[in-house]
């Protein structure tokens, strides 16, 4: 299959001991896992910054307004129900001010609640232990960006 090209976003949250916010999903398709930070895809006439300030709200629950403006460009390569996505996203940091705040689920269309296992809250040293793989793989260098 020709890889996809899909304009997206995400963010990586920081609570107040410097953890980062990692969603768990399982592929519907192939039952592989992944960790990765909140976000998705840019809705037309969306900019960047409005998509990660939406996305984070509907797949957290956390406030958009702690979405910082500046960005970090990734360049991702990653496999997800059945397609080879591709291409550059812009990476957005969002801090709060409490250790872990609650992340709530209301806001994720029907397949997305099916697909999302758990979520976390990790220090960036401790992302090599996860159980299934991260994506970016880079996320700790990346994170590091906006220290």
């Amino acid at each position: 299959m020709d890889p996809v090209y899909r304009p997206a976003v995400r963010v990586i949250c920081f609570d107040s001991d410097g953890r980062i916010l990692l969603l768990h999903w399982e592929d519907p398709s192939n039952g592989s896992r992944l960790w990765e930070p909140p976000g998705g895809g840019i809705d037309p006439g969306e900019t960047p910054l409005e998509a990660a300030r939406r996305e984070l709200t509907e797949e957290t629950g956390l406030p958009a307004a702690a979405v910082g403006e500046t960005f970090v460009d990734v360049e991702r390569d990653v496999w997800w129900k059945g397609r080879h996505f591709v291409g550059p996203e812009q990476f957005f940091a969002a801090r709060f001010s409490t250790s872990r705040p609650p992340v709530v689920r209301e806001g994720l269309l029907p397949y997305e609640q099916s697909d999302l296992i758990e979520h976390e809250w990790i220090r960036p040293g401790d992302l090599h232990t996860l159980d299934d793989r991260l994506e970016p793989p880079e996320l700790e260098a990346i994170a590091r960006t906006f220290s």
